[in-house]
Parts: structure tokens; sequence; C-alpha cells
């Protein structure tokens, strides 16, 4: 069976497939991956680190090759995809340097003549990945874990099984046997789940769902980064043209499909209609074409189904009382491309407005004033990111502290940075990677005490 199968969404040509494994390869690389982790977890962290840092040296290396492949099967643009892999790169410099202070075993002063804790990997950790960021999201999962000492078997998304195995390659020329993937279809998923110690899961709510639930009936530590729906607030005193800029910027990076980009823009009466006109002409000047292309702006969705779903999603929107200010036409062949689109009036009745929605749409919301706006941020499954714009950040902060979202960026769109927590609450998972908080999630706590 070619459970990998990949297509290149400008052309919506199959490009590549290869075949699933059987429950022996996943038994038999299990096997390895236990054995090697008593190996890689007796190194000191410093020694892991330097044998990291030459996968980082590869990715550096390879990031033109990399990048290209990236691009075939996801259809992001190429400088996108060459950004993904420089943060990748950097992210694994970044844990180099801090994780042998922050994992070396720590004294706390009791009534015991020595205690503290210890910092030790729970084993191997199984990684379920999406499609959008192949290379960052697989590695900004991998790279804490390993550096704590632990194993990791990562299945990947089956569309981008070429740039999955190109990575592979890399990891293998840095000399590393503690990372391998999964050829794997979703009905081995369990069997992987039940032999490994922990799991990560970056995708959907739905199938969040699914893996956490596999995942307790086994009693396996999770952590889970899941959809977002980020509110982009934008209040009367704010800066509206430098706020419609970012917030194109924000939902249209990637095609849209970014589960931590901007997706409802919430606007007060004050600045609403010189923020939509603003907004609508900045997305009308972005052009769709070949990802290759440097005049390219707008890259394909990934998938026809995804690109039949979110045009679903819009005519629904349309049919709800929304304005259709842009876009929301299917485009004829070749390629999964989709318009910038935009919907004003998005109302509770539209799908839109509880669903996530994955793709070049933007919803904008019109609140009756701040606080009205602050209930319609967080009235949403989600709870990922936001963005507040105003002039006045001291009243920005107090404002962000009523957000129910993992992250608050004011006067900027919702990013991530190796150095802050990024994870989110509500449907949007829980757990958090990156900074010194995501290189705790897959480690034993470990108290010592001696009398």
């Amino acid at each position: 069976m070619n459970a990998f199968t990949s297509c290149n969404p400008a052309t919506a040509e199959v490009v590549f497939t290869r075949p699933g494994w059987s429950r022996d390869q996943l038994d038999h690389t299990l096997d390895r991956l236990k054995a090697a982790q008593s190996r890689w977890a007796s190194l000191p962290v410093a020694q892991r680190a330097e044998h990291l840092l030459q996968l980082a040296t590869q990715l550096e290396a390879h990031r033109e090759q990399l990048a290209a492949l990236v691009t075939l099967e996801v259809g992001k643009r190429t400088a996108e995809c060459l950004a993904e892999i420089d943060k990748s790169a950097q992210l694994i410099r970044y844990y180099a340097e801090l994780a042998p202070t922050l994992l070396a075993p720590q004294a706390i002063p009791t009534q015991a003549s020595q205690s503290g804790v210890a910092f030790e990997p729970l084993g191997c950790v199984l990684a379920v990945m999406p499609w959008n960021y192949p290379i960052w999201q697989l590695l900004r999962f991998a790279v804490p874990a390993l550096m704590a000492g632990n194993t990791c078997l990562v299945k990947p998304a089956p569309s981008v099984p070429q740039c999955t195995q190109l990575l592979l390659e890399l990891v293998r020329a840095a000399g590393l046997d503690c990372l391998d993937i999964a050829w794997i279809d979703h009905e081995l998923v369990e069997e992987a789940i039940r032999r490994s110690d922990a799991v990560a899961f970056t995708g959907s709510t739905h199938t969040g769902r699914i893996i956490a639930s596999l995942a307790g009936k086994h009693l396996k530590k999770t952590v889970l980064e899941l959809g977002g729906s980020n509110p982009f607030i934008v209040l009367a005193d704010a800066d509206v043209e430098a706020a419609a800029q970012d917030a194109v910027n924000s939902r249209f990076r990637d095609a849209g499909q970014s589960c931590n980009a901007a997706k409802r823009m919430i606007v007060v009466p004050e600045i609403a209609e010189a923020f939509v006109s603003a907004f609508v002409e900045a997305a009308s000047q972005l052009r769709p074409g070949d990802p290759r292309h440097p005049a390219t702006t707008l890259s394909p969705l990934t998938r026809g189904d995804l690109r039949e779903a979110l045009h679903a999603q819009v005519m629904d929107a349309c049919h709800q009382g929304a304005s259709l200010l842009l876009g929301g036409q299917l485009p004829p062949p070749p390629g999964f491309f989709y318009p910038a689109t935009v919907l004003d009036h998005v109302n509770a009745s539209c799908r839109v407005y509880h669903e996530e929605v994955f793709g070049p749409v933007a919803s904008i919301l019109r609140a009756r004033d701040e606080a009205d706006a602050i209930r319609l941020a967080n009235d949403t499954p989600f709870g990922l990111g936001a963005s507040i714009y105003t002039a006045d950040t001291a009243h920005g902060w107090e404002l962000a502290r009523q957000l129910e979202v993992g992250s608050v960026f004011i006067n900027r769109h919702t990013s991530s940075d190796l150095r802050l927590p990024f994870g989110g609450v509500k449907a949007s998972g829980y757990g958090r990677e990156l900074s010194e908080f995501g290189l705790y999630e897959f480690v034993n706590v470990k108290t010592y005490w001696q009398k």
C-alpha cells in the first residue's frame, strides 16, 4: 500500500509514492531506538549538544535542496521554505547553548544533608507530525527531546515523504542514531503509542483528541499543539495602516495554512471602515503563482480536499449573512490555488466563526466596543494566540490578561520565538514547546534526598 503520496500543489500531479511499514518494521525500529536510548542518555548533555550541532551544519549545507522539496510537496513559496530551514538550524544552536545549564541537577536545601532534583529522559518519544512545516515542526519537537536524552520516533504526515526522507538522511549524515522515521499509517499509531514512553502531536483538534485518548488509554505523557483561530484586535487608537498590513502578512503567509496566523480580525466601530478598506486593498495585491517564482506572493493550498473544505466554509459564511469583499471563487486548474478571500460582518451563525480556517481566508468581526472585542476574541473553542493593536500599550497589557490564549502580542502579529514558550489552552491543546519550558516537557523531574 502506498501510505505516503505527495502531489505538487501547483500542478496537482503526483510526484512520489512510497509504501507504508508493516508491524514487524515498526517493532524492529522501536527495539533499535530503545536500545540506542540508554547509550544516548549516558552521554553528557554537552556532548549530545555537539552531536546535534552537526545536524545544524547539515541543514545549512543542504538548505536549498531541502527547501526545494518542501516547496514541491507542501507548495510553500521558496522564501518561506528557506526561512523554515534557517529557523530550524537556529533552534538547534539555541538548545545546544541552553541545555547543558538547564538540564544540570539542581540542589534544593531541605532538612536532608543533600537534596534536589535531576532531569532525566523518559525514554523513546513518539511524535505524530503535520505537513505544513515538515522540517520546523519535526525539529521543534525533536531537538529538546533529544537534548534531554530521549530517542525520537517520528510519524510524518502522509503527503511529505520526500522532504522527510531527506531530513532523515541529514540526521544520519550528522552521525545520529537517536531519531528515526515511522512510515506507518493510522492503523499502527496505537501500537506505536503503546510501545513508546511519551507522545507529541501537532495537528488538528479532531485528531488531537484521538491521540490524547489513545495515549490516556496507555498512560503516556502527551504534549498537544492543536488548532488556532487567533483573534487580531484593532482598537480605536491603533495605527490602522500598520495593523492592516501586519494582518495581511500574518493571515496569508504560507497560504494561510498556519495554526498560529491571525484568523479573526476584530475591529471596533471607530476604525472599522478604515481598517477593512486598508486590509482589502493590501490583500488584493497578493499574486498567486508558481511558488518557486520570486514574484509569487500567494502559494497554493497543499491538497485538493483542503481547498474543497475551505471553499465550503466560505460559501456557508456567505449564506449566513457575511459579506464577501474579496475572492471566494474556485480558480480553474491546474493546482490547488485559492484566492485571497475576505469575509466581512462574520457572525456566530457562520462556521468560520467557530471553526479553524486553514487557508487564505480572513474573517472580519465587528465589535460593538472594546469590551465586546474581548468577548468576541474569547468566544471560540480555541486558545492559541492573539494580537492587540493600540497606541496605549499599558492598556494593551491590561486587556491581554483578559484573553484566554497561550500568547498575546501587542502591536505585532502572532509568531513564535525560540526563547519564549509556544502552546495553547482550550481546544488548542496543552503543554509547551520552545524555550526552557519545552526542554522540560519530556523529562522525569526526579527528586533525590539523602539523610
